[in-house]
């Protein structure tokens, strides 16, 4: 397929270099020009705006947040502009349940298609097209989109045809790992208190009762102290936080762990870990227990 790939970070240089191995043709763009060179050695086409990535049949946005894909959206010569009729918009982005709302609506006036296909998993998993992909949107669309999402993950979950569903999805999966980190953090600070190794701990509950990936993930980073360099931003966590709040308001469901999330994110940040993995808020157990 003839693509276009906009938003070159940690998992969208991954998730376009995975599209190019598997022989589609790319072009690729970002507000940082320097992200391309890799990408260009692997065969990639570089854009130099916005419009000469939406010249195929699809485009992709892999974008930190709602105002970075707005901004490529909707601006003068943005996606809307530019897109072909009957062109799909494929956001892989995790941005509010709103946005998503909007730019069906709005890609709709403007006879072109709206998929959502946020997804779970850090850039190891993107780099190793392991990602996990809640998809929703036309039918026709998704289909037309399925090769490219097989190429980018182990998996896709069709979740419907609202397309922000999709989002609501992303969102409260985001918000279910930050409870587990923030309760990998309290637990590992009770045992470290009796002198209980937290590497020891961890390696017992993920080969036992939580042998899952995100125990696995993030008790090892907890127990180490690890949170350097951020695979996920800790801003970007209170954002999905925010996003999940939004979310919840609207439809007028009770959170009150997010509330909590919110909290610790919020010190987090207040105290210089703009820097630092999300991961980092399960840490704040033992600081608070006076640990170091």
């Amino acid at each position: 397929m003839k693509i276009g790939f906009i938003g070159l970070g940690q998992m969208g240089s991954a998730m376009a270099a995975n599209l190019l191995k598997a022989g589609h043709d790319v072009t690729v763009f970002n507000r940082s020009p320097e992200k391309l060179h890799p990408l260009i050695e692997l065969g990639a086409h570089a854009a130099t705006s916005i419009a000469d990535a939406c010249r195929g049949e699809l485009v992709v946005t892999m974008l930190a947040d709602d105002t970075a894909v707005a901004d490529v959206a909707f601006k003068k010569g943005g996606i809307v502009n530019v897109l072909p009729k009957d062109a799909i918009h494929l956001s892989m982005s995790t941005i509010s349940v709103a946005l998503a709302k909007r730019l069906t609506e709005v890609h709709a006036r403007a006879a072109q298609q709206f998929v959502a296909a946020p997804v779970f998993g850090r850039p190891d998993a993107a780099a190793a097209a392991k990602l996990f992909i809640v998809a929703a949107g036309n039918p026709t669309a998704l289909r037309t989109c399925q090769p490219l999402l097989d190429v980018l993950g182990q998996k896709t979950f069709p979740i419907g045809t609202t397309p922000a569903s999709a989002n609501l999805v992303k969102l409260s999966g985001n918000f279910l790992m930050a409870a587990v980190i923030e309760a990998l953090g309290e637990a590992i600070a009770l045992v470290g208190e009796a002198g209980i190794d937290p590497k020891v701990y961890v390696d017992l509950l993920t080969s036992s009762i939580f042998n899952v990936p995100v125990y696995k993930t993030y008790g090892g980073l907890i127990a180490e102290g690890r949170f350097e360099p951020a695979l996920f931003a800790a801003p970007l966590g209170f954002k999905d936080i925010r996003l999940a709040l939004e979310a919840a308001e609207s439809l007028r469901v009770p959170m009150p762990l997010r509330s909590l999330l919110h909290d610790r994110f919020l010190r987090l940040l207040a105290e210089g870990g703009e820097q630092l993995d999300w991961a980092a808020i399960g840490g704040l157990a033992a600081r608070d227990a006076g640990g170091l």
